[in-house]
């Protein structure tokens, strides 16, 4: 999430149901006066990098991940004594924010609101002598704001002993609508700027991280070693940065394929050789420009056979039928040869009665969007300092039962 009071990003549709997030580059916090952004909702401050108390002792970190209807929490600990919260792992912005006490206005939590006041680690930081705040404001009206922060963040390490990270920044907001599920406190930001969690952790992990999404069970993210997607069936893409949105990890679609009929983006406004799609684990549908998402629907379509459209579905692709064996198989192809095989839940969502195609189509200008729907029973491995990201075919819900 960005904190920069000078940037903003240009606002893309929102689909109400998404409940999703993406948003901007981070920066230091403001010397004073309040931080204002406006983000992407789809349903900085600098970092030092603070030596963490067990990075020399050849564990890697992991967090527990749950499922909650249409996104995926990591369970992890902050402050001292240390206080377990859950937080949506979001790839598509920068800072962990979690609600805190006292509340101006709080949305409802399924857990106990964390209460600066009783961490011994907890430090507000200054702005000209006063707390440094923060305001996000997202498209369909929810924010959060609050104050900048230092504080213990504690997290499980295959060495058994916990991982800590001490002075940490963290966002500490005293007033938020709902801007996730009440099974979470707020957001963990994994992007590419100074003050997420991965940039925080220290050089020695490289910027490597994974995750393995299951809609059923519990799963893990990894950090550092233990993060490295290999072995068959493993395949990899490039990942690009632009210099106007540098906290975005985007990938090269090339093209997806509709049973055997594929469709390029080659001759379409939508083909690049330098990134053209964010993976963004904090959306749940995959969102495309129409100029290019039409044809895709269309080979869809084209491919599903004796089965009603449903009426009234307005721009979404849906048919009325309980059977999701009925729709064609489809690939995405990423740049460097990355074909990934989708199941149909992949690319297919229940909807009462009816299935609709869980691609969104955006206006040309918006930002096309890899969400986490696509990415359910992939392991997904991202590598910063090679700048690559991998995927291996896994039944995520078994992994680590």
């Amino acid at each position: 999430m960005s904190r920069a009071a000078t940037m903003t990003m240009a606002l893309f549709f929102q689909l109400i149901t998404s409940l999703l997030l993406i948003t901007t580059t981070a920066s230091s916090p403001p010397l004073g006066g309040v931080t204002f952004d406006v983000i992407h909702r789809r349903s900085n401050s600098s970092s030092s990098r603070h030596f963490n108390t067990n990075e020399l002792d050849g564990g890697s970190p992991y967090a527990n991940t749950v499922f909650a209807t249409s996104e995926y929490l990591m369970k992890l600990q902050i402050g001292t004594p240390p206080v377990e919260i859950e937080a949506l792992i979001d790839t598509g912005s920068d800072l962990v924010w979690t609600q805190c006490l006292p509340c101006v206005h709080c949305f409802d939590q399924l857990g106990p609101i964390f209460d600066p006041s009783k961490s011994s680690t907890y430090k507000e930081k200054r702005c000209r002598e006063q707390p440094c705040p923060y305001a996000i404001h997202y498209v369909d009206r929810s924010y959060s704001e609050g104050t900048y922060a230092t504080e213990t963040v504690t997290l499980l390490s295959t060495s058994g002993q916990p991982f800590v990270m001490n002075e940490t920044t963290i966002g500490c907001a005293h007033n938020s609508s709902d801007v996730t599920t009440p099974s979470a406190s707020g957001i963990v930001g994994l992007d590419w700027g100074s003050s997420s969690l991965i940039s925080q952790m220290g050089e020695n992990f490289l910027g490597l991280f994974s995750y393995c999404f299951s809609g059923e069970g519990t799963s893990k993210i990894n950090f550092g070693g233990n993060a490295i997607v290999a072995g068959d069936g493993t395949v990899a893409t490039n990942m690009f940065r632009k210099t106007d949105k540098p906290e975005f990890y985007y990938l090269n679609l090339d093209a997806i394929s509709v049973g055997e009929n594929r469709v390029e983006t080659l001759g379409t406004s939508f083909h690049s050789l330098e990134g053209n799609i964010v993976i963004d684990s904090g959306t749940t549908y995959t969102y495309l420009p129409d100029t290019y998402c039409n044809l895709v629907k269309d080979a869809v379509d084209n491919a599903v056979v004796n089965v009603e459209r449903a009426p009234f579905s307005g721009e979404r692709l849906c048919y009325k039928t309980d059977n999701i064996e009925v729709f064609p198989v489809m690939t995405m192809h990423f740049s460097g040869g990355a074909d990934l095989k989708m199941a149909t839940y992949n690319m297919f969502v229940n909807n009462g009665g009816e299935y609709c195609l869980a691609i969104i189509c955006n206006d040309p200008t918006q930002q096309a969007i890899f969400g986490n729907r696509a990415q359910n029973n992939w392991l997904v491995g991202y590598d910063t300092s090679s700048q690559l990201v991998s995927f291996k075919s896994t039944n995520c819900s078994s992994l680590w039962s």
